[in-house]
């Protein structure tokens, strides 16, 4: 008997695909429209705007690294990277079964990946423009040595990333969870059912 490596009941449901693809693409078209919202308004001239005073700005920074600015100048690494990212991620589709929910996050996280791959791939950086916590002091200077607590710019692929991962490991932690104490009940109804049992059964 053959092992299947690539599960493809759903890269073949209309459904599926939806929950997929459909997330995927309306994300990561919500992440290249706020993209080309913040070159338009926000560098002709460079300005900052202040959506919510204190707590969130939007400014433009052309980001040549990863996340928190590591990696600056490895565009074809970071290209490579998500290109396999993209790759694990339809295969956790293709074997997510009936996974609804997940398979939802998976879009999201697709979107993310998709939409700074873009940026890599067409401009050689990525397009950053929100900022959050401006202007608060870092009181954590021994660890990094930024004046703000948090001074990297970010963007809605990174922010989709981050809330994709999130939700995965929150769920994948119940959807354990819920497993395990089915099959501990179904382990124990047999041991439930003997001690019932009439003593010539047992």
């Amino acid at each position: 008997m053959r092992m299947k490596w690539i599960e493809t009941a759903n890269l073949r449901s209309p459904a599926a695909l939806a929950r997929f693809l459909g997330v995927a693409i309306i994300a990561m078209a919500v992440d290249l429209w706020t993209k080309w919202l913040a070159v338009t308004h926000l560098t002709r001239p460079s300005r900052s705007i202040q959506f919510i005073p204190g707590w969130i700005q939007f400014e433009y920074v052309e980001n040549h690294g990863a996340v928190f600015g590591i990696g600056q100048g490895q565009r074809w690494l970071f290209i490579v990277v998500s290109v396999v990212a993209i790759g694990f991620v339809t295969w956790l589709f293709a074997t997510s079964g009936r996974q609804r929910f997940y398979q939802v996050l998976l879009g999201v996280l697709l979107a993310g990946v998709l939409g700074n791959l873009y940026d890599r791939f067409i401009y050689g950086y990525v397009r950053d423009m929100i900022h959050a916590l401006p202007g608060w002091e870092n009181p954590f200077r021994w660890l990094y040595s930024a004046s703000e607590i948090f001074p990297w710019v970010f963007n809605v692929a990174d922010s989709l990333l981050c809330v994709g991962v999130t939700l995965m490991v929150i769920y994948s932690y119940f959807n354990s969870s819920g497993k395990g104490g089915k099959k501990r009940g179904l382990e124990a109804e047999p041991l439930e059912k003997r001690e019932h049992a009439p003593d010539g059964a047992k």
